[in-house]
């Protein structure tokens, strides 16, 4: 719970004004009984009608004061709970953002999601809760037991056996409680897995008549989870049977000694009276006791899930130029004898090597899984080498920072996003640029015929993931989101798959034409979106089998050359 305290901190002066007001507040309810035993005992007798309104007048200002005082400081703590749950929201999703790749596989993404929404609204719950009851119930049960204690000691004394038990049924039921629903949180981390998965390829469901194939993968999670809670609340919800069982045990044996004591002229039946509404606001702070502990196995929980993450120390940062030096080169882009894996078993890329000059093209073709995409997000430092090194004008791209390295990269993917926005936000991604650089990616992308074909051009607004277009409209919109601030290197990982090849032509006209100086690295399937490349690498298995130029190639490497052939069948289509 470090993680609680740590974001509390710069509200602890707000908090401890509200602790106060909630203190009067409670401690004005807490002289309610007394007072009742006063009158019933002390004022009545005298017949006084002026002592009966002012004692009475007492108890309507102290229950106005508990009222108002009260209203005060939850008002106070809903304040806190909320600018607190609102900052570390805003840092979790930070770090969030911040994780390297490898991590975000660790931890997953719908895990980081559950960690996002649930665990923090767990902890925003329990903080408003412990200001509210944290403070209420204990003033209520170590007042309410000091007083009885003054009153009548042998009744307070009975009262108090019980509550030993009381505490020892809470601890232990919390310790076995907080585990139980880690387990929750990873079963609710599993289901929303299933239903991204689900929301995410609905069409395809759908259109594969697979949706009671779904419904039933969807159910075994559900049904896991609704396990887990089953077991973590049957464990949380023994707490309130068991004190309650105690506690009118404890009420009975009170009520057996009070009338033994009254009978024997021991005590007095106003002394009973008030001892007895005692014993319900004891009984009630017990009960706010055991909500509050309900709660903190939910937070604790949820809590050691976000320090995880916020714990983290990034892997990507930039490393020391001793221990990386640069290199001499005219290259813009080099890998050196590279090699990755992504679990350390195998190797996903083994001594990959070439080099590109700025402002030329390169191709990279071959078989899903040979490792394409592997070497874009190498280049893009989204992974770390495992052997020898990727350089960008001689230095070593470990070396550089992310603010400096990224914004060299425009990068356009098969399986990119798009906002639920405007296509001119779409295309603009929160960057400075004018509406004129707009449309001028939009043209250079083959985007600005269907753009300005809707009613409202670039302002049509696009559904999430850009369902409400074609998915070569798609492609097009991304392309021109990645050209739009005239990166250094443009980087098209298998991002025109969906464009017919008279449009992929023209695209790749228009890049050659508007685009010079900027270095081009396109993956694709299709040979016609690679073959003006001044560097093809056909990748196997992790490794190039063959490089150099289309026409190269074709006389070369038999690999390529068969691809081609495949193609050839009026694929092409002349520039």
């Amino acid at each position: 719970m470090k993680t609680i305290i740590t974001y509390l901190k710069p509200y602890f002066r707000r908090m401890s004004w509200g602790l106060a007001i909630k203190i009067i507040g409670t401690v004005a309810e807490l002289f309610l009984p007394y007072i009742l035993s006063h009158i019933l005992k002390e004022v009545i007798v005298t017949q006084d009608i002026r002592r009966v309104l002012f004692w009475g007048g007492m108890m309507v200002v102290c229950a106005a004061a508990a009222c108002l005082f009260n209203i005060i400081a939850n008002r106070m703590a809903a304040r806190v709970s909320r600018n607190f749950s609102e900052q570390l929201r805003r840092d979790l999703f930070r770090k969030t953002m911040h994780l390297s790749a490898a991590q975000t596989d660790r931890f997953t993404v719908p895990s980081l999601e559950s960690r996002i929404t649930s665990d923090t609204y767990h902890l925003h719950h329990f903080v408003g809760m412990m200001q509210r009851m944290g403070v209420r119930a204990p003033i209520l049960l170590l007042g309410g037991v000091a007083i009885t204690l003054i009153m009548d000691h042998h009744l307070a004394l009975a009262m108090l056996a019980v509550l030993p038990f009381i505490f020892a049924t809470v601890y232990f039921l919390s310790r076995k409680s907080v585990p139980l629903y880690r387990k929750v949180q990873k079963a609710v981390d599993r289901m929303i897995q299933v239903v991204r998965e689900d929301i995410s390829g609905i069409r395809v469901i759908k259109a594969l008549s697979k949706t009671a194939y779904e419904s039933d993968r969807y159910d075994l999670v559900n049904c896991a989870l609704a396990k887990e809670e089953q077991t973590a609340g049957l464990t949380t919800g023994a707490v309130n049977p068991i004190m309650t069982f105690l506690m009118n045990g404890g009420i009975a044996l009170v009520v057996a000694l009070a009338a033994q004591r009254v009978a024997g002229h021991q005590s007095d039946p106003e002394t009973v009276v008030a001892f007895m509404q005692y014993f319900t606001q004891i009984s009630m702070a017990m009960m706010s006791v055991s909500r509050i502990f309900v709660m903190y196995t939910r937070s604790a929980a949820s809590a050691g899930r976000i320090a995880e993450v916020l714990d983290t120390v990034e892997e990507i940062t930039p490393m020391s130029e001793t221990d990386y030096p640069s290199i001499e080169t005219d290259a813009h882009i080099l890998f050196k004898e590279v090699s990755f894996s992504y679990t350390g078993k195998h190797q996903d890329l083994e001594q990959i090597d070439f080099s590109l000059p700025k402002g030329s093209s390169l191709g990279i073709i071959g078989a899903t899984g040979s490792g394409k995409t592997t070497l874009i997000k190498l280049l893009i430092r989204f992974y770390d080498v495992s052997e020898g090194a990727v350089y960008l004008n001689g230095r070593d791209i470990r070396t550089i920072p992310d603010e400096t390295l990224r914004p060299q990269f425009g990068v356009a993917q098969q399986q990119d996003f798009l906002y639920a926005e405007t296509i001119e936000e779409n295309i603009r991604f929160g960057r400075d640029l004018t509406f004129e650089q707009i449309r001028e990616a939009a043209r250079i992308a083959q985007a600005e015929d269907f753009i300005t074909a809707f009613p409202d051009g670039y302002q049509h607004k696009l559904s999430a993931k850009g369902t409400n277009i074609s998915g070569g409209q798609k492609q097009r919109i991304l392309i021109a989101r990645a050209i739009a601030a005239k990166p250094d290197i443009l980087i098209l990982d298998d991002s025109s798959s969906a464009l017919d090849y008279r449009t992929d032509a023209n695209l790749r006209r228009a890049l050659r034409e508007h685009a010079g100086g900027t270095t081009l690295v396109t993956v694709a399937q299709r040979v016609s979106s690679i073959k003006e490349s001044d560097l093809i690498l056909i990748l196997e298995h992790g490794r190039i089998i063959g490089r150099g130029t289309h026409e190269q190639l074709m006389e070369t490497c038999p690999a390529y050359k068969e691809i081609s052939d495949s193609q050839m069948g009026g694929a092409f289509i002349d520039e």
